[in-house]
């Protein structure tokens, strides 16, 4: 039995899940799934590609470049006819099968664009994240936010998310109401936010945006659904903002060591002073590699903090 979050309960994960690797997996009446043979630790049980449609049907996130995948899907589509290829973002584990799937069925290939940093890159400063994505992704259609793509029976609608990457979408389908978030939300873990290849401010206002909507249930890229959006969004939400007031913390306890205080060392002013700080704060939390992801909403204030 998988725990589940309330209105006023904390942020539960739900790991209860049967990827059931290659096989066709029905969710609704329009929807089925096909979980890639993926698993890792940021990938959980696998990638959810995600059919939808009955005689005319779109593809999300076709998944890893793994010909066992590609054929399973193509198995699972039947003698239906793929229209569109949808992908939510270009990370390794969601867009590079989307190629071979287009070339197996004609269909074209929409995207939000090329992969890209969040924000640019500082002097020699270099992107960890580089190796997971595609940066050789190539797009037959842009997809904005609001853009819609329909088929006979299905309507999609791209919700532009950005934050685990600058070219996060999910997609909404309004006969159902159902939400497919790819990466944005996850029912089995929270969403790595690497700058500077995602940015936690953008995460922030697109999680706030979902919970705005009032979709039934949404479809994630990796483990279960979550069949009570807005609970696990405030829950994870919250869950959010105590890991920045954990970073604020840490902090302030940094900034008021003797040996950083600004007066006595005017070299910590300025970014030098901001990354002195996050080395120490690791060192005060202990847990020094989680700091990156949460970095970004408080940058500019760190700044603030540093320049006195």
């Amino acid at each position: 039995m998988s725990d589940r979050p309330t209105s006023d309960s904390p942020l539960i994960f739900d790991r209860v899940f049967d990827p059931r690797h290659g096989e066709r997996v029905a969710v609704s009446p329009l929807v089925a799934r096909v979980t890639a043979n993926n698993p890792g630790p940021f990938t959980f049980h696998g990638t959810n590609t995600w059919l939808v449609g009955t005689s005319e049907l779109a593809v999300i996130d076709p998944g890893p470049d793994d010909p066992a995948h590609v054929a399973a899907i193509l198995a699972a589509v039947g003698s239906a006819r793929v229209t569109a290829i949808l992908v939510t973002h270009t990370h390794r584990d969601h867009s590079p099968a989307a190629a071979a799937l287009q070339v197996a069925t004609g269909a074209p290939i929409w995207g939000e664009g090329p992969h890209r940093p969040a924000r640019p890159l500082d002097l020699g400063e270099i992107n960890p994240m580089d190796a997971s994505s595609q940066g050789a992704f190539r797009h037959d259609r842009v997809l904005g936010d609001g853009d819609v793509v329909s088929g006979p029976d299905w309507t999609l609608e791209a919700i532009a998310t950005p934050g685990h990457t600058a070219n996060h979408l999910c997609f909404a389908l309004a006969e159902e109401k159902t939400l497919f978030t790819g990466d944005h939300v996850m029912a089995w873990s929270t969403s790595i936010v690497a700058p500077p290849d995602g940015a936690m401010v953008d995460y922030m206002a697109s999680l706030r945006r979902l919970m705005a909507r009032d979709d039934r249930l949404l479809l994630p890229a990796h483990g279960a659904g979550i069949g009570e959006p807005l609970a696990f969004l405030r829950g994870l939400e919250a869950h959010r903002l105590g890991r920045e007031a954990a970073v604020f913390a840490a902090f302030r306890r940094a900034a008021e060591r003797p040996e950083y205080r600004i007066e006595k060392r005017p070299a910590l002013r300025g970014r030098q002073g901001m990354w002195a700080l996050v080395n120490e704060a690791g060192a005060v939390l202990k847990r020094g590699h989680e700091l990156g992801p949460v970095l970004a909403p408080v940058e500019r204030r760190l700044m603030k903090l540093v320049e006195g």
